[in-house]
């Protein structure tokens, strides 16, 4: 049985060019990926896809940087940066998003920082009749 080992000081994990991985990972520290995972990442920190990096799955993560080929589901709850060499196909939730020109994207964003959850919703002009009529 593994101990839950959330008191951990977070560590720099990473996955080395030309390894492959499938499967599940969960982690408190960054995790740089420059070999091939398949499966689902769920990291506090940053993760990072090298240039030579591949992805395919889910993510979920606080920041992230795309240099490498990514077809996956992300939830970044900060900042995701897609770098020129970055090839991504999916989806993606996150708060902000940088694409330097020259990265490929191919997929939806749903961008839901705070910024779009305070901002009222406009007034249609029908709403405003309707409140004149009835005083």
């Amino acid at each position: 049985m593994v101990k839950n080992r959330e008191n951990e000081v977070p560590s720099i994990n990473l996955l080395g060019s030309g390894t492959i991985v499938k499967g599940e990972i969960k982690l408190i520290g960054d995790f740089r990926i420059d070999g091939t995972f398949i499966g689902t990442i769920n990291c506090k920190g940053k993760v990072v896809v090298g240039p030579t990096g591949v992805i395919d799955g889910e993510i979920i993560c606080q920041n992230a940087d795309f240099s490498g080929e990514i077809k996956a589901t992300v939830k970044v709850s900060e900042l995701l940066t897609l770098k020129e060499s970055a090839k991504f196909s999916g989806d993606i939730t996150t708060n902000k998003l940088a694409i330097e020109p020259g990265a490929k994207f191919s997929g939806t964003c749903i961008m839901d920082g705070a910024e779009t959850k305070t901002t009222p919703s406009p007034v249609k002009h029908d709403d405003l009749r309707s409140k004149e009529a009835a005083s």
